[in-house]
């Protein structure tokens, strides 16, 4: 059965779309490779930077606001609240430094750079994601076995709109850049912005349950919350845990074999590729003839090379390897060139 046009939008807010943010992009026109004008990671790293600057003015205004609605009501429900969200605030820090230390260029001790450390910050983000749906829970539980009653609603109502509403913009701003950039830390990030703004927004129809005369509204909604949080938790961590474990999307290694296809000579017999930080790495081995020519042989990895760079613009390098292959690596036993592959000697 197809999920409905509105099923997957939902599904989609929470995390769960189809959509990959791979590496490939035929979308981005001249954003291929730039041969040494700009380094791509400094490029790709200021603009996350940027979207956590930025989204951080808004959740200190959001913030800001809400201790408005704090002082007007008296609540110390809601002032404990105003706290919370202004510490979650704070979880931007990690991936702000992330960022910074993404631009370092590689050492004799870090032969990579430190990209990773970026999907470090994206485990400490998604542990926070957990932290806050057990704490949600644990809240709503409590409420259900033990009522409380509640009060100030009008301001709670009020407190809860504008959390929800800064939440959300900031929540949309790291996850479209998130995936501008393809950083998983960031789009986790972006969903952590999410939880907060569903807790901010069950405040508000519990409120409205209570208005309306019923209690339980306030626990019920809170625990349903809580279980989209947990569906949250689980996709974010997936997505991180996944590049920490050099895992890819399915669609890379199609798009490297795509790129291939423009290149004439150039058989793929195999292709691998992880992602370091936010940015692509691939090695590559092709097929070619015993006597090739070292001349060709340059010309022909080159000329694959700018193929890569012009279909994926999140790949930072390339390693392409020469290999003569038999007649099973022709037909792409995956199993076998992998214990037979050798390289090709040249002329």
């Amino acid at each position: 059965m197809r999920v409905s046009s509105l099923g997957a939008r939902i599904l989609d807010w929470l995390g769960f779309g189809s959509h990959d943010h791979g590496a490939h992009g035929h979308e981005h026109g001249s954003h291929g490779h730039s041969h040494g004008v700009i380094d791509a990671t400094i490029a790709t790293t200021d603009r996350g930077i940027w979207a956590i600057k930025w989204s951080f003015v808004i959740l200190a205004i959001t913030a800001a606001m809400q201790m408005v609605v704090v002082i007007l009501s008296g609540s110390v429900a809601l002032l404990a609240d105003t706290i919370h969200n202004i510490g979650d605030a704070t979880t931007a820090i990690p991936l702000w430094i992330a960022f910074m230390l993404a631009r370092r260029k590689p050492s004799p001790t870090f032969t990579y750079g430190l990209g990773r450390v970026e999907d470090l910050a994206g485990i400490m983000i998604v542990g926070i994601i957990l932290f806050s749906a057990i704490v949600a829970g644990y809240q709503a539980i409590d409420r259900l076995i033990n009522p409380r009653m509640v009060t100030h609603l009008g301001w709670l109502t009020a407190a809860g709109v504008v959390g929800f509403l800064g939440n959300e913009a900031v929540a949309v701003f790291r996850i479209r850049v998130g995936r501008e950039i393809n950083s998983a830390a960031l789009i986790a990030d972006g969903y952590h912005a999410r939880t907060d703004g569903l807790t901010s927004l069950a405040v508000v129809i519990g409120a409205l349950g209570v208005w309306l005369g019923f209690p339980l509204a306030d626990p019920i909604v809170g625990l349903l919350i809580t279980l989209a949080i947990f569906g949250i938790v689980w996709q974010s961590a997936r997505s991180v845990l996944t590049r920490m474990l050099d895992g890819i999307e399915p669609d890379v290694i199609g798009e490297i074999h795509h790129a291939a296809a423009h290149v004439p000579g150039a058989c793929i017999v195999e292709a691998k590729a992880r992602w370091i930080g936010h940015k692509l790495h691939a090695d590559i081995a092709i097929a070619v003839e015993e006597n090739l020519p070292v001349s060709e042989a340059k010309k022909l990895t080159a000329a694959l090379e700018d193929e890569l760079f012009e279909h994926m613009p999140a790949l930072a390098a390339a390693n392409i390897r020469l290999a003569s292959a038999d007649a099973d690596h022709a037909h792409g036993e995956h199993d076998r060139h992998q214990r037979s592959l050798r390289p090709a000697r040249f002329r």
